[in-house]
């Protein structure tokens, strides 16, 4: 029987597993990741991506914690999605700021914006002790189609970023950090809505947002973009919640 010779070729994933550490999302519990370093392999970001897996510089995890699996990817369904109508108000809010869509290029504004976002949101994460050289990193550090999503206002100055992923099935939004004074503009939603449109425009379906946890604080704003898709025993499928998510980012 003739056999394609290629598929004896194909290179294993090397998977490793992180120490296990304070799991930031829920009390009493310890957080543990399986990770691939895809530096050598981009092409297989968006595979994994799509068995969710997240990409933090040149690596992608997946969480792997001992006798826990209440962190589930999460994307939602740009095509179907209707904003709500505080969700509306946000978008008309922001109207008048200018968004620029560009390749990875930092500037002092970056970091600046970045400092204080970190220490007035999450001071006590372990994100707050990055240093410059580190931040540089995290988002400069990308093996894979990525873009930094500026928005200003119009007398020019940065209000919020987005770093983001670009896979052949949607947008990733990586990580992203705002102006914490500007709380009458809601940022962190305006920002999953702006690239909810984005996917529509370039006709990509799925917005991935990273892990939702359903008790964790942290996490439930998540769940107000909808619908969407949970992957759960290796198989994305429609998430439903029945409870009150009123919380804003």
């Amino acid at each position: 029987m003739d056999q394609d010779k290629r598929l004896h070729f194909a290179t294993p994933l090397q998977l490793r597993l992180s120490m296990r550490s304070e799991c930031p999302y829920l009390p009493d519990r310890t957080e543990q990741r399986v990770a691939v370093d895809i530096n050598e392999n981009p092409a297989q970001h968006d595979q994994l991506a799509r068995a969710g897996f997240r990409r933090v510089e040149n690596w992608v995890y997946k969480p792997a914690c001992p006798a826990c699996n209440a962190c589930l990817p999460w994307r939602v369904d740009s095509t179907a999605f209707t904003p709500s109508r505080n969700m509306a108000r946000i978008w008309r809010n922001n109207r008048d700021l200018n968004r620029s869509m560009a390749p990875i290029r930092l500037t002092e504004d970056h970091f600046t914006l970045f400092a204080r976002y970190i220490t007035t949101r999450h001071a006590d994460g372990q994100m707050a002790q990055m240093t410059r050289d580190e931040f540089l990193s995290m988002i400069e550090n990308s093996p894979i189609e990525t873009l930094l999503v500026n928005y200003h206002t119009p007398d020019g100055r940065l209000v919020a970023t987005v770093l983001t992923d670009v896979q052949d099935d949607g947008l990733s939004a990586v990580y992203s950090f705002f102006d914490p004074d500007e709380t009458s503009r809601s940022l962190g939603t305006f920002i999953i809505l702006d690239l909810i449109d984005r996917c529509r425009e370039a006709g990509l379906p799925w917005l991935y947002l990273g892990y939702y946890v359903e008790n964790s604080q942290k996490m439930m704003y998540k769940a107000r973009f909808q619908p969407a898709e949970i992957y759960r025993d290796g198989l994305w499928q429609p998430y439903s919640h029945s409870g009150s998510h009123s919380v804003q980012q």
